[in-house]
C-alpha cells in the first residue's frame, strides 16, 4: 500500500461504505475537486485497488438466514486432490468463500442457506459429495456480531 496517499485511502474507506456516492460527494468527503477525485477512483480501478463494485444483500430478506462454516479434511493432501476439491467448491453456489488454511485441517467453508435442514441436505448433498472430502466440522453461526467486510485502509 506504499502507492497510496492519504487521499487515496480517504477515497477506498468512503467507496467501501458507499459504492454508489455521487463523484461530487465523494470529492467533498475527502477533500478534493471532483476532477481530481474522479482521476483518482480511475486511476485505483486501473491499478486493481479496487475490485469492482455490488450490492449487499439481506440475506434474511431472501431466506438465507443460516450462516454456517464448515471446517473440511481431506482424505489426502496432495496436489491433485486440492485441485480437484478447489475446482468442484467452486461451481456450489451455496459456498460463500473457501479457504484453503493451514492447522488441523484442509479448508474452511462459508455458506448459507434457509435453515438447518437445508444446511443438512446441502451438507449430504453437495459438500460430502465434493472430491477428496473426508471429515467435515460444522459451526452454525448463532450471531452475527461484525459483518460489513470493510478493509483497514
Amino acid at each position: 500500500m506504499t502507492d497510496l496517499d492519504r487521499a487515496d485511502r480517504k477515497i477506498l474507506t468512503a467507496l467501501q461504505a458507499d459504492g454508489r456516492i455521487a463523484n461530487v460527494d465523494l470529492a467533498e468527503k475527502v477533500g478534493l475537486s471532483p476532477t481530481s477525485t474522479g482521476d483518482r477512483v480511475k486511476r485505483l480501478q486501473r491499478e486493481g485497488f479496487i475490485a469492482g463494485y455490488g450490492a449487499r444483500l439481506d440475506p434474511h430478506r431472501l431466506g438465507l438466514g443460516l450462516l454456517v462454516f464448515v471446517e473440511v479434511s481431506l482424505d489426502k493432501t496432495t496436489p491433485d486432490v486440492f485441485e480437484k476439491f478447489a475446482d468442484a467448491v467452486k461451481r456450489a453456489p451455496e459456498v460463500l468463500e473457501c479457504h484453503m488454511v493451514a492447522g488441523g485441517f484442509d479448508y474452511l467453508v462459508k455458506t448459507r442457506v434457509a435453515d438447518m435442514a437445508a444446511y443438512r441436505r446441502f451438507l449430504g448433498e453437495i459438500l460430502l459429495a465434493l472430491p477428496g472430502v473426508k471429515e467435515t466440522r460444522t459451526y452454525a453461526v448463532m450471531e452475527e456480531v461484525k459483518s460489513d467486510g470493510m478493509l483497514p485502509v
